[in-house]
């Protein structure tokens, strides 16, 4: 149970340290706008090409298809080895680790990541 309560701290406490973050951005004021501060450059050339020519959107939903079942499988190996000793703590983490990679997977195919072209 401790180990939830750690989590439940360490949760608030990264809460809490953006949100400290954002009252510094906040309290040194506007940035300022230069010219040139917002143009890609490449070895201090500007780039040929815009940054989204180079990588086609079609490959965001392998990229993320790949992270999630990838982790998966690097994660779901130690679990199947220490799970008789954890017992139902390792199945509740298991559970709660496929829930998310479920909701990567369901956000895939709300994008139409899925679709074969």
């Amino acid at each position: 149970m401790w180990h939830y309560l750690l989590l439940f701290f360490m949760l608030l406490f990264t809460a809490g340290f953006a949100g400290c973050l954002y009252l510094v951005k906040k309290s040194t004021g506007k940035t300022l706008d230069e010219p040139g501060k917002d143009v890609p450059a490449e070895s201090g050339h500007l780039a040929p090409k815009p940054a989204w020519g180079r990588y086609h959107i079609h490959y965001y939903g392998y990229a993320l298809m790949f992270l999630a079942f990838d982790m998966e499988m690097a994660y779901m190996y130690p679990w199947a080895v220490v799970y008789k000793e954890l017992g139902l703590t390792a199945l509740l983490d298991m559970g709660v680790f496929l829930l998310i990679l479920f909701l990567g997977l369901l956000y895939t195919w709300s994008q139409g990541g899925l679709k074969r072209q």
